[in-house]
């Protein structure tokens, strides 16, 4: 007797109930590959600053591809035609967008695999389900990679309006608590077309557009890039720094095989079926429980950047509209120095610099597009009457500096 799909929907806090819409994504969902995304955190280190930010990829993931689902129903409403097919596909590149995220998601995103971007993973890991599953993935990935000939597939996927935004948004803000970012992406969903096979909204989304780009901006000074935030992940990436010069000079570090496999690499431009399966077996739980064992660690940095990752003990933070002054740096580096006895190098990993910026919308690159009632198309900036969505579209650049509040 053939066996009946048992998971057919699952209750998301955001949206009530997500279906799974076919045998195609149920396998996704199933696969280990996918299950692993239970055990990334979405925010990386924000659940330091805001507590309930423990949500994961695998949230996000199933929620982008809800609402990718909900955009084809919007589209074939209004005569947009596409197959059983297309739809599956798109459904498919979309849940699986974010699956090439390692351990703390952006956090340690070229810390642990040196030079190899989440979007590139993201790919390997289409292909290599696409060799399991006999080639069903084939359109998904040509939608994800900007091959298809539809272009209006991919800019859903990934565009400055796509599904993966609209999930993120809503989704940060309710498990953060920050209303700011709450969007309205039902309003957003329904105001959907499509104008020369390319992704538009009708004229009046504009107030919903608008709403959109602004919540993005805050959501970004006020989430993620937190100044709390900040020094957490890069607290993080010194420690993994630390711990790889560590390894390279012979000395023994607690750790499981698999992130021992990717911290002892320099090279990783052969990422085979080997490589990617040991890579889909890191999660937040392989830093998490290495930091444990490293705070009883004789290296002084190396238990140091643990603790105080893990006890939330972390750095000062300023920041300002300037680069800080090499004087200023050579300070606290010095005081560090010599209040902690350790050689400037070593300083450096409690006291260093940086910079951060925030572009809500980029108007050189795949535009949110209105389509008028006389059937013109502008870019959002031109139509809105809101002087501030041009300002939104120009990067705004600020300089950090961190280091420790008073020495321990």
């Amino acid at each position: 007797m053939h066996s009946i799909n048992k998971l057919k929907i699952v209750n998301d806090p955001i949206y009530g109930f997500i279906t799974i819409p076919n045998e195609l994504i149920f396998t996704l969902v199933e696969h280990p590959y996918f299950q692993r995304l239970r055990r990334i955190s979405q925010m990386g280190l924000s659940y330091l600053v805001y507590p309930g930010a423990h949500h994961t990829r695998f949230h996000h993931a199933l929620g982008a591809m809800h609402l990718a689902g909900r955009a084809l129903d919007v589209l074939q409403f209004k005569g947009v035609t596409f197959s059983d097919e297309e739809r599956s596909s798109l459904l498919a590149a979309v849940l699986l967008h974010d699956i090439g995220h390692g351990p703390f998601s952006h956090a340690v995103e070229h810390s642990i695999v040196h030079g190899v971007s989440h979007e590139h993973l993201s790919l390997l890991f289409m292909k290599e389900l696409n060799d399991q599953l006999g080639g069903k993935l084939d359109m998904a990935i040509a939608m994800f990679t900007q091959e298809y000939d539809r272009p209006f597939f991919h800019q859903l996927i990934s565009g400055q309006l796509d599904v993966d935004r609209l999930d993120y948004l809503k989704r940060d803000s309710f498990y953060t608590g920050v209303s700011e970012g709450a969007i309205n992406s039902e309003r957003l969903i329904s105001m959907l077309n499509i104008h020369d096979n390319k992704l538009v909204l009708e004229e009046k989304a504009i107030y919903s557009v608008e709403k959109f780009i602004i919540a993005r901006r805050l959501m970004y000074w006020q989430v993620y890039l937190h100044k709390t935030g900040i020094v957490a992940e890069q607290l993080l990436i010194k420690l993994l720094r630390r711990a790889r010069s560590l390894l390279k000079v012979g000395q023994n570090l607690a750790m499981s095989s698999d992130m021992r496999f990717f911290m002892e690499r320099e090279d990783y431009q052969n990422f085979d079926s080997e490589v990617l399966h040991r890579f889909a077996r890191l999660d937040d739980s392989d830093i998490l429980w290495a930091m444990k064992q490293w705070v009883d660690h004789p290296d002084s940095v190396l238990s140091r950047l643990s603790a105080m990752i893990l006890n939330r003990n972390l750095l000062k933070i300023s920041l300002q509209e300037e680069e800080f002054s090499k004087a200023e740096i050579d300070h606290h580096l010095q005081r560090v120095s010599k209040e902690l006895k350790l050689p400037l190098d070593e300083a450096s990993f409690f006291v260093f610099s940086g910079s951060i910026s925030n572009q809500a919308y980029h108007m050189d690159r795949d535009a949110i597009l209105l389509l008028t009632k006389k059937g013109d198309v502008m870019d959002v900036v031109q139509a809105s009457d809101q002087l501030n969505l041009r300002t939104l579209s120009t990067p705004i650049k600020k300089y950090y500096l961190c280091f420790p509040k008073q020495i321990y």
